[in-house]
């Protein structure tokens, strides 16, 4: 009975919101929303994902893939001199190709940092190359005119005191297994290095504009927020760089404060994703191939126009687009990638209008077929993506009494507003509420056409 009574208590506390949500900090939804508008206003940054894993260059997680010791990876860190990097170079390729920042890995899984730090000697600076390399990065990218972020692995597969766990290159069957494997392995020190090293690039770099945490795999033989340190870890970010966005792969999802967006990864989302019925703010991290760091052999790349889908669709449903690099070992882009870049900021250069400050379009406007909707608040401009060019006429359904005028993006060329005749050829009775746009036949020379409506 008194159990009963103590959860009927449980209950109606949590029913009159007594049970308050863990917080981090406190920040008001208008105060995240002005933190985060920087960044739903760009909608387009680059990923890049460089390491040790560039030499032998079949996949980022080759330490993990092929099983390979400490040992066994060594001579990827005696030799690595990326002689021909030039971070301007990626600069400016970045901002050319239309994005409007950048996050790149100051650490990945393999325990490898890019950056100059004090509790390791896992880094660039003890390599042949012998320079910060995130230092060099940071400076070029600012010079641009862009957003800079970190991405930092949690996980560590160098480190002498993180764990075996079952993401891990030398992981096992059984708990006796681990057990054996991870004698004088401490949890807490790694705790501490993680924390420092993040202190470390929050503190001398300047104002950071993203941390991208990665990740988190709770359950059995794996690692959440109590491994990381996570609570203790975001509130350090916070207060070091309190204006920073964060990603939410650090197990703290029912914190506030805790994350600021979320990242569905490899995959199209089928709607603005929500949690509790709310839509949240979202980015979409896409590779160009299937791998995140340079892979040689890997020949699955995407076209121009399945990368300008991707960016077109994430905005159309209010989100952005984290698309990945991976740079040689010699420092380089990929020429694939540098040709992919290339022919978005060709596209961007014309149409980046229907992109930056742009979201999923209102209620009462249907996408055309075979093309997708952005639309800026700001401007009340409607933006059609025309996948496939039709044959001359465009109907657009139930847009009566609400477009003044239409144009083609690329050279604000006027396309001509009709309403349908009552009857088609056919005898057929159209929908009076429609419209209809007269298109030329020959399709403007852009990859993707754009039309864009000035509302009433």
């Amino acid at each position: 009975m008194k159990n009963l009574i103590l959860f009927t208590c449980i209950l109606l506390m949590a029913a009159n919101g007594l049970f308050a949500q863990p917080k981090i900090w406190d920040e008001t939804e208008s105060k995240k929303t002005e933190r985060l508008k920087w960044w739903t206003d760009a909608r387009f940054g680059m990923f890049i994902h460089w390491g040790l894993y560039a030499q032998p260059a079949r996949h980022e997680w080759v330490k993990n893939y092929e099983r390979l010791t400490n040992e066994n990876y060594q001579k990827y860190f005696e030799i690595f001199n990326p002689d021909l990097y030039n971070p301007k170079e990626w600069a400016r390729m970045c901002r050319e190709s239309g994005m409007k920042y950048a996050v790149i890995t100051s650490k990945h899984h393999e325990g490898f940092c890019l950056f100059n730090s004090e509790y390791t000697d896992y880094d660039a600076v003890s390599t042949p190359y012998g320079k910060d390399i995130i230092k060099e990065w940071v400076e070029a990218f600012r010079a641009e005119g862009l957003k800079i972020g970190f991405y930092y692995s949690l996980i560590d597969w160098h480190h002498p005191d993180f764990t075996i766990d079952r993401v891990h290159p030398q992981r096992t069957g059984t708990k006796e297994q681990y057990d054996k494997l991870n004698q004088g392995r401490d949890m807490a020190k790694y705790r501490e290095y993680l924390k420092n090293q993040v202190r470390e690039i929050l503190t001398r770099y300047g104002k950071i504009d993203i941390l991208w945490l990665d990740f988190s795999y709770p359950g059995e033989f794996g690692k959440g927020r109590e491994d990381w340190g996570s609570e203790e870890l975001i509130k350090m970010v916070r207060k070091l760089q309190p204006d920073i966005i964060i990603d939410d792969r650090a197990d703290l999802n029912d914190y506030a404060g805790g994350w600021d967006f979320v990242t569905p990864e490899q995959y199209k989302v089928d709607k603005w994703p929500e949690i509790n019925g709310k839509r949240v703010p979202w980015e979409t991290c896409q590779t160009f191939s299937g791998s995140w760091g340079y892979y040689r052999d890997e020949q699955t790349w995407k076209d121009t126009k399945q990368l300008l889908v991707l960016l077109i669709e994430s905005v159309s449903k209010g989100g952005n687009l984290l698309l990945n690099v991976g740079p040689t070992a010699r420092g380089t882009f990929d020429f694939r990638a540098q040709n992919s870049l290339k022919n978005m900021g060709e596209w961007m250069k014309f149409n980046s209008r229907s992109i930056y400050c742009c979201t999923q379009a209102p209620d009462g406007y249907a996408a055309p077929a075979n093309s997708i909707l952005t639309y800026n608040p700001s401007t009340n401009r409607l933006y059609i993506h025309l996948l496939d060019y039709p044959l001359q006429t465009l109907r657009l359904p139930g847009y009566k009494g609400k477009v003044k005028y239409a144009q083609f993006l690329h050279d604000a060329s006027e396309i001509k507003i009709t309403i349908p005749a009552q009857h088609d050829r056919g005898g057929n009775l159209n929908d009076a509420g429609d419209l209809v746009l007269s298109l030329p036949v020959i399709k403007p020379g852009v990859e993707i056409p754009v039309i864009e409506l000035f509302l009433n």
